[in-house]
């Protein structure tokens, strides 16, 4: 079945949308033969895996903001976490406006139920609260969503929710308890992942007969590293690679202030000696492992209904990770580990499936493309969004991408293209990376190419366009 059938079908096709924190294309379907990743392994295995998917800006709530929306950071001023929060400048209109704002909005206005589970903006239950609890509950994404039904459990609130620890505990609780990682003998949904699959589970029995656009926000591996002992038992005697580049280089570097935030189990070096790191390491892939396990529960289910031959899945990060690369372990960096992460785009019928694509593209692009797949004839858009339909690649995954993939970071801006990086802005002197000969930005090569420099530069002044 082409993608064009799909797109025009009597029967509107669903979206089940997959959103994971902190997630990193270090997983089996990007090669990466040390994770124990199967179900997203497998959702890649059934749609097409794009190694070449760059962030907006590494940062939660900001870079989910451009997804949402469709509009760059430097278009829409979206730079930081609490970006939709009423009264800041950012916040989208809490009255319909003559276009949607976001797209579960354009969806919902399009005769879709939109339901939102954990962490899609930057709260992980899509309601307007601080990490202590105050704030004013309102939706986050001012009437995109029929129903936010993230599940609290024990941890009674969103915020205790996403920094959970077993029984209970959290980081915001008050009482100190701060460990980086924890990983109790307990089953998948004593915590809250396995929550918040269950609750989507739950989700597709009662949206089966409906036109459905279901995003699920998981919320490891980001820190802290909890997850039931078996997933952290999974790595047990296997061997944990380092990062391929441990050393500082660029002057963007930072000293992982929320990593160290949390009681480590070792000394607070850095840079970590190779031991402490692989411990730091392997808590991170078992979390990724956990989460994998949901996303398997979820699309199961989605199987088990026949919804799956209906169904538009996409699973995508919010931005990647360091781990220890370039001497960072956290994100916030206008560097490669950071700006770069995964995406998986699969569609009914799609003719390339279980293929992959280097072709470069960006996460603005993933609203005009749910919109050129599902609907074409959607024309309720107050703002045009400000990326390009991925649809060409789906259908031809050998085509080259965009011109360039642009990423923003405190005042500096990255540009991305197949074969370098070039970072000017907020700190000098500029960085330029050639990933032909130096794919962990060892080297920075600015000052012996001020030509190239000059050409990247200009690009920066373009918004991005597919090269078919």
């Amino acid at each position: 079945m082409a993608l064009a059938v799909i797109a025009g079908a009597a029967t509107k096709p669903n979206v089940l949308f997959i959103a994971i924190d902190d997630l990193r294309p270090e997983l089996g379907a990007y090669g990466a033969k040390h994770i124990q990743s199967p179900n997203i392994d497998s959702l890649a295995a059934s749609g097409l895996t794009f190694n070449h998917h760059y962030v907006a800006i590494p940062t939660c709530g900001a870079s989910r903001y451009a997804m949402l929306t469709g509009r760059r950071p430097s278009e829409s001023k979206a730079m930081n976490n609490d970006a939709f929060y009423p009264g800041k400048r950012t916040a989208l209109s809490r009255k319909e406006l003559p276009g949607a704002q976001s797209m579960p909005e354009l969806f919902r206005r399009n005769g879709y139920f939109t339901s939102c589970i954990g962490k899609i903006s930057h709260t992980p239950d899509g309601k307007v609260y601080e990490y202590n609890g105050k704030g004013t509950g309102e939706d986050e994404v001012p009437l995109a969503w029929d129903e936010l039904p993230t599940p609290y459990g024990k941890w009674k609130r969103g915020w205790g929710v996403f920094f959970a620890y077993a029984e209970g505990r959290h980081r915001e609780d008050g009482s100190g308890y701060r460990p980086l990682m924890e990983f109790p003998d307990c089953g998948d949904s004593d915590l809250p992942d396995g929550m918040l699959a269950d609750t989507a589970i739950n989700a597709l029995g009662r949206l089966k007969d409906k036109p459905f656009f279901l995003a699920l926000g998981f919320i490891k591996p980001h820190l802290p590293f909890v997850a039931p002992k078996k997933y952290w038992d999974l790595y047990e005697g296997k061997e944990i690679p380092l990062a391929p580049n441990k050393e500082k280089g660029s002057a963007w570097w930072h000293a992982s202030g929320e990593f160290y935030g949390y009681k480590v189990p070792f000394e607070k070096q850095r840079p970590l000696p190779d031991e402490d790191a692989r411990t730091a390491r392997r808590a991170y892939f078992a979390c990724v492992s956990y989460t994998d396990a949901q996303v398997g529960r979820v699309l199961a289910e989605l199987k088990r209904l026949g919804l799956d031959k209906n169904a538009i899945v996409v699973l995508w990060g919010d931005h990647g990770w360091h781990l220890g690369d370039n001497q960072i372990w956290g994100k916030h960096s206008p560097l490669e580990f950071a700006t770069r992460s995964p995406l998986i785009i699969r569609v009914p019928g799609m003719e390339h499936a279980g293929g992959t694509t280097d072709a470069l593209v960006e996460t603005v692009d993933i609203f005009p493309t749910l919109v050129d797949l599902c609907d074409p004839a959607f024309t309720r858009l107050e703002f045009k969004p400000g990326g390009v339909s991925l649809v060409p690649v789906l259908k031809n995954p050998g085509l080259h991408g965009k011109t360039a993939a642009i990423s923003d970071w405190n005042k500096a801006r990255s540009i991305r293209t197949q074969d370098h990086r070039l970072i000017f802005g907020g700190k000098e002197p500029a960085e330029l990376y050639d990933y032909r000969t130096d794919p962990y930005e060892k080297k920075n090569i600015a000052a012996e190419n001020p030509d190239l420099v000059e050409k990247l530069l200009k690009l920066a002044e373009d918004t991005p366009r597919l090269i078919e």
